[in-house]
């Protein structure tokens, strides 16, 4: 009740009450009551109106008839709640999209690994058919169909290896253990692992050498699988001249940089190919190989560092990945 209403109602109860010796106007009373329910009354159609401007919005809101915060409007003494529902309007609209987002994501993750899955299956699927209906006693063909069955059984584990990394680290379930270590004697057995596969390519893979004592910070499993991602990746698709691990040291960082001279990215696809299952070529990459997660997984593992992957790439001149560690 409005207070000048309870006022009046009191002062009146007042005087009754206290001056029962004073000659008092009955009419004088009755337009006090009369009036102060006029005014009661007025006040409530008023508030009954505000409601229902109020619930005719929440319905409109609710039947999407609003497409922006800006065709939400209120009258009167509402225009701060006006700004109240916007701001919820708003709100709810970018939870909408982003579930919707995450829907679009989710189908085509399944889609994805679905085909992926079917890939070697059907593969190896193929090669043990061949080899019932009578190739397994051809020793021209045997030991190749078996090696080809087997190089699609590892193709097939390595993909359920890196979907078990992108679920855990998606669910926040996967462990990192952060400490100092030596990054020029870490990389040096990096290099020397892959040296061989870059070898057999024909192509260069040098490490320049860093300040011995220089200790980086950072879960050095993990950063392995990155390592091994990137530098297989520049092997991949280096058809002739190398590949090259740089450690430049900051005053509060140590950057590393794989760079090589492969046939390098189209500037269209340099901000997709992080993404799960992004492929620029994908004849190509499949034939070289890879799950088309590894990105994605080197992605998380560097951003978990609190760092970020740089990429810099011209088609036919070579690419080059760059991220930063924390001396």
């Amino acid at each position: 009740m409005p207070e000048f209403l309870t006022v009046d109602i009191l002062f009146v109860i007042a005087v009754i009450y206290f001056s029962p010796h004073i000659l008092i106007s009955f009419p004088l009373i009755l337009l006090i009551i009369v009036s102060s329910t006029i005014l009661l009354n007025f006040v409530g159609q008023k508030r009954r109106k505000e409601l229902a401007e109020i619930k005719s919005i929440v319905y409109n809101i609710r039947k999407n008839i609003y497409s922006s915060p800006q065709e939400i409007i209120l009258s009167g003494n509402l225009k701060n709640l006006q700004e109240e529902i916007r701001l919820m309007f708003e709100k709810s609209k970018n939870d909408i999209e982003y579930l919707k987002r995450l829907e679009r994501m989710r189908t085509e993750f399944l889609a994805n690994v679905s085909h992926e899955l079917r890939t070697p299956i059907f593969a190896i699927q193929g090669y043990i058919e061949t080899l019932q209906n009578g190739a397994l006693n051809d020793p021209n063909v045997n030991t190749y169909f078996l090696e080809k069955a087997n190089q699609h059984t590892t193709n097939l584990n390595n993909l359920l290896n890196d979907l078990i990394d992108i679920s855990m680290i998606e669910s926040g379930e996967m462990r990192m253990s952060f400490r100092y270590f030596n990054i020029n004697e870490y990389m040096k057995n990096i290099v020397a692992e892959l040296l061989p596969t870059a070898e057999d390519k024909g192509l260069e893979l040098i490490y320049q050498p860093v300040n011995d004592k220089l200790q980086l910070f950072g879960d050095k499993n993990k950063l392995r699988q990155v390592m091994i991602n990137l530098i297989q990746n520049s092997i991949k698709y280096t058809e002739s001249g190398k590949v090259e691990v740089l450690v430049k040291e900051e005053a509060k960082f140590g950057e590393i940089i794989i760079r090589d001279t492969g046939i390098g990215i189209p500037k269209e696809d340099l901000d997709r190919i992080f993404e799960r299952f992004y492929r620029v070529d994908k004849a190509r990459s499949r034939a070289v190989g890879g799950t088309g997660l590894g990105l994605a997984i080197a992605k998380h593992i560097i951003e978990a560092h609190g760092s970020k992957i740089e990429v810099k790439s011209v088609v036919d001149e070579g690419s080059e990945f760059s991220f930063k560690l924390k001396k």
